[in-house]
């Protein structure tokens, strides 16, 4: 084995690591193309051939198997946690003034800091409000 196919070899261990550790099909493309990359270096290629290999089947992976794993691989994925609040009906139990820095709603049984998305907006209590997104531990919301 040259040092070259060390190298590529090298290089899909780290791609694998990566994808490994984010799970976000952000390498594994490349991977494949160091994977070819070995290979041809195995059976004698030289180093211009190798990177073109590299380049040419990690852009084809990218481009022709990708849309299809996006849409395959994270179809099942079930939001958790604060984004799974996003659009949901919330029922607020503190006025929401932001100027003043105040308001809550609650929502599925819990308390949460809530900010309306109008900075001159006033929600008042008991008013229901949509879930528009969350911004560090507060909800910004709009008044239904």
């Amino acid at each position: 084995m040259n040092i070259q196919s060390i190298v590529w070899l090298a290089v899909l261990v780290v791609l694998l690591a990566i994808e490994l550790a984010t799970l976000g099909l952000t390498t594994i493309w490349f991977a494949g193309g160091a994977l070819a990359a070995f290979f041809a270096s195995m059976f004698g290629a030289n180093l211009p051939i190798q990177i073109i290999l590299f380049g040419a089947v990690s852009v084809v992976l990218l481009l022709f198997t990708r849309p299809w794993a996006v849409r395959y691989v994270n179809k099942d994925r079930i939001k958790t946690n604060a984004e799974s609040l996003i659009g949901k009906t919330a029922v607020v139990t503190e006025e929401i003034q932001n100027l003043a820095g105040t308001g809550q709603v609650q929502v599925g049984g819990q308390e949460w800091t809530a900010r309306a998305k109008d900075e001159s907006m006033t929600i008042p209590k008991g008013a229901k409000v949509c879930i528009l997104s969350i911004s560090g531990v507060k909800l910004i919301v709009d008044k239904i």
